[in-house]
């Protein structure tokens, strides 16, 4: 998805194992001191530096004090089918726990630490900062799940928030790889019923027919469970989100209390979040209105400015894709880049 972005010699940096089976990746300027880091979180089928604008931002942090992370998360690549949120923030919580080690050995200090998620990353951002710290869930399809208390950050960025849900109605809607509305929808209820079905009859997370799960463009090599996909599309929804249900444009207040309107009360935000939605998102449906959503999440999250936790510099990125890899996306690359070194260069 854009390797074309990345330097063609290969990119400098030190592997990190921050678990036995878990790496992340720094990428380490060679010419100034860098104590503080950025752990980046790509979106789902991302894995090691896999969202081709990362490249930008490592090259405007050159000059910097900080250093960028990508990291490799049980759920990369093709897994994210069998991912869940809970077990993606506990492994970035021993992430950072490692980052800010390696950076107190080296630097005397652990340096400041910022989050930044993009897609279901900033998914991961918002479940990090809003749920009970460490996590309660004991759920009997990942038996092996340790919750571990989640470190303080010192900042959160997300870029591409977006409703997996919407996403799909849209295509619903409109037909999608030659299938017409009403043949998707028929599948849709196919799927919700058969994982609805499977959910309630058995403790282990079972795998929908990939065969199915490809009329709505899941990759025909990636395998996605019947837990997942109804978090996914959340058919309860709006009065009932599921987990990753968290920036569909029509949930209430009530809903978003429990996720944006959490991040004060759970105080693993030492400064402010800043949010950064495509202007040109192709997986948000031409029915949302984006400034809309952003003034609805900021009001939630400072609690009707009681709090001062959204950060002014959120807003569209101007003509942006999805993840800015197309051809055309160099002017809206270069306005991320300049919106996060801004915002790092207010990070107390």
């Amino acid at each position: 998805m854009g390797s074309k972005f990345w330097p063609k010699r290969g990119s400098p940096g030190i592997l990190h194992h921050f678990t036995e089976t878990l790496v992340a990746f720094e990428f380490a300027s060679s010419t100034k001191p860098q104590p503080h880091s950025i752990l980046f979180l790509g979106g789902l089928g991302d894995g090691l530096a896999t969202t081709s604008y990362a490249a930008d931002v490592v090259q405007g942090l050159q000059p910097t004090e900080w250093s960028l992370f990508t990291v490799n998360l049980t759920s990369a690549y093709q897994s994210w089918g069998f991912g869940h949120l809970d077990r993606d923030t506990d492994e970035v919580a021993q992430c950072i726990q490692h980052i800010t080690e390696y950076k107190k050995s080296k630097f005397g200090t652990p340096g400041k630490i910022v989050l930044f998620g993009h897609s279901t990353g900033s998914q991961c951002v918002l479940h990090y900062l809003s749920r009970p710290n460490p996590h309660t869930s004991t759920p009997a399809f990942d038996r092996g799940l340790e919750h571990c208390k989640r470190p303080a950050i010192d900042g959160g960025i997300m870029q591409a928030p977006v409703s997996d849900r919407e996403a799909i109605h849209w295509i619903m809607r409109e037909g999608f790889l030659g299938r017409t509305p009403s043949e998707l929808k028929e599948t849709y209820d196919k799927l919700v019923a058969m994982a609805k079905e499977a959910v309630r009859h058995g403790p282990y997370d079972s795998m929908l027919p990939i065969s199915l799960t490809t009329h709505f463009g899941y990759p025909s090599n990636t395998p996605v469970s019947c837990r997942r996909f109804l978090s996914l599309v959340s058919p309860e929804s709006p009065q009932s989100p599921a987990e990753d249900d968290m920036f569909s444009s029509d949930l209430g207040d009530e809903q978003l209390a429990k996720t944006f309107g959490m991040i004060r009360q759970r105080e693993l935000l030492k400064n402010k979040l800043m949010v950064l939605m495509s202007g040109a998102d192709q997986s948000v449906p031409d029915w949302v209105n984006k400034e809309e959503v952003l003034a609805r999440w900021k009001k939630v999250t400072d609690h009707n400015g009681a709090a001062r936790i959204w950060d002014d510099r959120s807003g569209l990125i101007p003509n942006a894709s999805h993840a800015l890899s197309n051809d055309d996306q160099a002017e809206p690359r270069a306005f991320l880049v300049r919106k996060v070194l801004s915002y790092l260069a207010d990070i107390n």
